[in-house]
């Protein structure tokens, strides 16, 4: 639901693939379509919660990405594939679509940039091709902060209903935007200690 309206489409890759095209398609430095697509594939594969957490000793925890990242250079060719893919995803939608989250956590947005990029660079030394785009993962891991700014604009789309909204314009140019411009907004739906 998006401001009592319901969003109607046929699957959420679908939905996400449309929403970020459309931004991507107003941004000064779009990235290429294959980003796009890769990004909602990854939007729709994320959509359950359960994803984000893991069993240990009977226990549900948080998914700890860094260590992840370490262990996976111990791993063979097809574990380190599936490690390193689930790292850069998760760093993806973390720093995206899930960016607020990130303000509750001691760990910040750029942590969680440099392992996304840095897994996404290892996935493409293990399993370079993408849709038979060579280097793909490589070429994702340049465009990995305007993939997730791109997605940052959706979820603030998504659930505010703002479209074209001064703050999204400022962000597509790469202009800073202060908390307290956010806050005004209600882009931040619940108030932070931190106001510039």
């Amino acid at each position: 639901m998006d401001n009592g309206k319901i969003i109607l489409s046929t699957n959420l890759q679908g939905f996400f693939f449309e929403g970020l095209s459309e931004l991507n398609r107003k941004s000064l430095c779009p990235v290429p379509e294959s980003i796009i697509y890769y990004s909602s594939d990854v939007l729709d594969k994320f959509a359950l919660s359960r994803d984000f957490f893991e069993v240990q000793e009977g226990k549900i925890r948080e998914k700890i990405l860094g260590t992840k990242l370490l262990e996976a250079a111990q791993m063979n060719r097809e574990e380190q594939k599936r490690a390193y893919k689930e790292v850069a995803d998760m760093a993806l939608i973390v720093c995206g679509y899930f960016s607020e989250s990130i303000n509750k956590k001691i760990i910040d947005t750029q942590y969680y940039s440099q392992l996304g990029k840095t897994a996404y660079g290892h996935l493409d030394t293990v399993m370079p091709a993408f849709l038979d785009i060579p280097s793909f993962y490589q070429m994702f891991a340049t465009c990995f902060e305007s993939m997730t700014t791109l997605m940052t604009l959706l979820a603030m789309k998504n659930r505010t209903g703002l479209d074209n909204h001064l703050i999204f314009k400022k962000i597509l140019k790469n202009e800073l935007v202060s908390e307290r411009e956010m806050l005004v907004s209600g882009i931040y739906s619940t108030p932070t200690d931190k106001v510039s």
